[in-house]
C-alpha cells in the first residue's frame, strides 16, 4: 500500500512540474492552475517527503522561492517573464509540501526523545 501511495505522490510531482512549466508559458496567473498545484503540493508533502529527506527538501524549496525573480531582468522576447511565471508555479507547487515538511520536522524535534 505504501508503494502505491509513493507512486501517487511521485506522479503528482511529475504532473505538477509539467503543468507548472507549460502553464507558465500559456496560462500565467491562472487561478485554476494555482488550485491544482496547491492540491498536488499537499499530496506531495504528505506522501513523498520522508524524515530523512526533510532538511534537503526544505533547503531546495527555500532556494527555489528565493531565486523566483532572478530572471526578471531578461526582457528580450519576454523570456524573464515566462521563466518567472514558470518558477512562480513551481513555487506554488512546492510551498504546501514545504509547509507540511516543516511541520513534520517541528513535530520530530518537539516530541519526547526515545
Amino acid at each position: 500500500m505504501s508503494k502505491a501511495l509513493g507512486l501517487i505522490g511521485f506522479w503528482c510531482f511529475i504532473i505538477g512540474l509539467v503543468l507548472a512549466v507549460v502553464c507558465g508559458i500559456i496560462a500565467p496567473k491562472n487561478e485554476i492552475v494555482i488550485i491544482i498545484l496547491v492540491i498536488f503540493g499537499i499530496i506531495i508533502g504528505f506522501l513523498n517527503v520522508t524524515a530523512k529527506e526533510i532538511m534537503l527538501f526544505l533547503l531546495a524549496t527555500v532556494a527555489l522561492i528565493v531565486a523566483g525573480n532572478a530572471f526578471a531582468p531578461l526582457t528580450m522576447l519576454g523570456v524573464g517573464a515566462i521563466l518567472g511565471n514558470m518558477l512562480g508555479y513551481v513555487a506554488t507547487l512546492m510551498a504546501p509540501a514545504a509547509i507540511i515538511a516543516a511541520i513534520k520536522a517541528l513535530w520530530a524535534v518537539g516530541k519526547p526523545g526515545d
